[in-house]
């Protein structure tokens, strides 16, 4: 990470986003050019207003330069806001443009990616890379484009009053430039490393600061030592910013040094030639105060390097995100399927998780270490039918692969080898989007966002009617609740909905499944954590969600799908059994084991 090179294109891929901003772009770079040539007037002015106005005793003379310097410090700082104004809009666009393309692209990365990605690494290339991305088109392109102007326009016009004092001004000049690269090199590496603490950091507090994380740190009594944890992290950060701010004082300190000294010396040689009479006085004040200002681009030029590198280190890693293609997306031709209770055809299908490299990357990842998984199949030859309208329930043992069937019809996943038609077409020749549309899944933890009910319930149907949404409470069996809460439809649930109770949120959840009215209803373990009077409600819901639809379901208490059109029984990623619960429990298989098991615990 620290010894990383750029990667080689980056710079054709920065110009690609300034594009859009070309015109605010040069209007604003002419803004900087018209302030570098302003620092020039001014002294050759004060030089005029010295030896023909001071010294020849010209009132008249001296007042309207006095006016006239004026003048200019006013209109320079109505360009300099002006400026600003058209710098804070490139800026914020490209901010904007930034953000809004990575979390677009993330949007569309598939389920693995989720599964193995640090959510506040995720965050930290959306938030601080992206703000650090933007600066190289703000601060350090604007301060490029100045400086270089700026230090033509002052070495030439110290050329043009005193070409002897110039040169000895510019003496000093390659000790400017030494320890330009050195600084910028280091500079470059300690920036890296701050990023990736940074995000290890937010990664961090992602993690502990939800309901969840608190809950977990709470309940095993660990607070001292994720702070000792976090503390660690914190000093790195705290150490590397040390040597950051150590570095650039000592480099700007010793570039302010060289600076100083070389004014001295045009003091010294320029006040000689003042009296022998070489060298007016005004001239010699006109060079001093344009020597403050040639080793002020000079010293800004200098640190160039770093403050380019900086933003290319920002723009890497940006891109990192968006060079990382999607896995499952539309394949070509793909056409939308309609809406409607489809037969499902599971066709010899074998599967196995993709590796790391495929859908992750490694600086989003916790552990940095190497991808020990191997692969092997998780799913060897599942094949079976769904009729429109028929339920499908999937029992086995832990582990068995059946949230893995269900993960592959709404294409979560690929197939490693065979197929998954649904009304005679392969999956893959339908679009995502109607795919999607077409399949509604409640888990056993329903996820809720930190928001009202209705906007959770609206997150399926966002132009639902105030009716819809009403007939989808009552069918989900949780109308009557929510009109018990002072708020109602209003009500916010917490993060992840833990101002609720598990049956409510699975309530909740398969109300929003209605509002969706999806052809296909997957439930996976809905009722697997509730008590017995919840899981009643949360049955008679089912109900409704179930009724005239296309369902697989999978069921932890295997009272709960006797009424199956097909029972598969999964051991090992394989169907072990098949049939309906009457004809299951005549074998003495896996299924009436478990059963039997089940119901002798109970």
């Amino acid at each position: 990470m620290k010894d990383k090179k750029l990667t080689k294109g980056t710079l054709k891929r920065i110009g690609s986003f300034a594009t859009p901003y070309r015109s605010s772009i040069v209007i604003y770079l002419s803004t900087v050019v018209v302030e570098s040539i302003l620092i020039i007037i001014t002294p050759l002015v004060l030089r005029e207003l010295i030896d023909k106005g001071v010294l020849k005793q010209n009132a008249n003379l001296v007042t309207s330069l006095a006016l006239l310097v004026g003048g200019l410090a006013i209109f320079d700082a109505g360009l300099t806001l002006f400026g600003r104004w058209y710098s804070s809009r490139i800026g914020e666009g490209l901010i904007y443009d930034l953000r809004v393309k990575v979390f677009t692209h993330v949007q569309r990365q598939p389920i693995a990616f989720f599964v193995r990605t640090q959510t506040g690494a995720l965050i930290s290339r959306l938030n601080s890379d992206v703000i650090g991305a933007q600066q190289a088109f703000t601060s350090t392109l604007s301060g490029l484009v100045s400086n270089v102007v700026s230090l033509v326009l002052v070495a030439a016009t110290m050329f043009y009053l005193s070409w002897q004092v110039t040169l000895v001004a510019l003496i000093l000049v390659p000790i400017f430039l030494l320890p330009t690269k050195w600084v910028g090199r280091k500079l470059q590496r300690m920036t890296r490393s701050t990023m990736h603490l940074n995000s290890e950091m937010s990664s961090t507090m992602t993690e502990r600061f939800n309901v969840s994380g608190a809950l977990l740190v709470a309940l095993f009594g660990r607070p001292r030592v994720e702070s000792e944890h976090f503390a660690a992290k914190a000093r790195r950060v705290a150490d590397n910013g040390i040597q950051i701010a150590l570095f650039n004082r000592l480099f700007f300190t010793s570039l302010t040094l060289i600076a100083s000294v070389a004014t001295a010396i045009v003091y010294g040689i320029g006040g000689h030639l003042s009296i022998d009479g070489a060298l007016t006085l005004g001239t010699l004040l006109a060079l001093t105060t344009l020597l403050t200002r040639l080793y002020g681009p000079l010293t800004a030029l200098s640190s160039v390097r770093v403050d380019v590198m900086t933003a290319l280190v920002s723009f890497e890693r940006v891109f990192e995100v968006l060079d990382l293609q999607p896995s499952i997306k539309d394949e070509p031709g793909a056409t939308p399927i309609r809406k409607a209770p489809p037969r499902i055809a599971f066709q010899d299908v074998h599967f196995g998780y993709p590796a790391a490299a495929d859908v992750s990357l490694a600086s989003l990842e916790a552990v940095a270490k190497p991808e020990t998984y191997t692969g092997g199949e998780i799913l060897k030859g599942i094949s079976f039918d769904v009729g429109p309208g028929e339920m499908v329930a999937l029992v086995g043992p832990s582990g068995a692969g059946k949230t893995t069937i269900t993960s592959l019809l709404p294409r979560l996943y690929d197939v490693t080898a065979g197929s998954i038609e649904v009304d005679s077409r392969d999956l893959r020749s339908i679009t995502l989007e109607s795919l999607r549309d077409l399949v509604g899944v409640v888990t056993q933890d329903a996820h809720l966002f930190h928001d009202s009910i209705e906007a959770n319930l609206r997150y399926a149907q966002p132009d639902a009617t105030e009716e819809e949404i009403v007939d989808a409470c009552k069918g989900a069996q949780i109308w009557d609740l929510i009109q018990s809460l002072p708020d109602g439809l209003d009500t916010v649930v917490g993060d992840r909905g833990h101002r609720l109770s598990g049956g409510e949120k699975q309530r909740i959840a398969i109300a929003r499944l209605l509002l969706k009215d999806p052809g296909v209803v997957i439930l996976d373990e809905a009722t697997a954590h509730l008590d017995s009077e919840n899981e009643a409600a949360v049955q008679q819901a089912l109900g409704s969600a179930l009724s005239g639809r296309t369902s697989i379901v999978i069921a932890h208490r295997l009272s709960t799908i006797r009424e199956a059109h097909q029972i598969l029984v999964i051991d090992n990623g394989e169907i072990v059994a098949r049939g309906t619960h009457d004809s299951l429990m005549k074998d003495p298989g896996l299924y009436r084991e478990l059963y039997e098991l089940q119901f002798s615990n109970s």
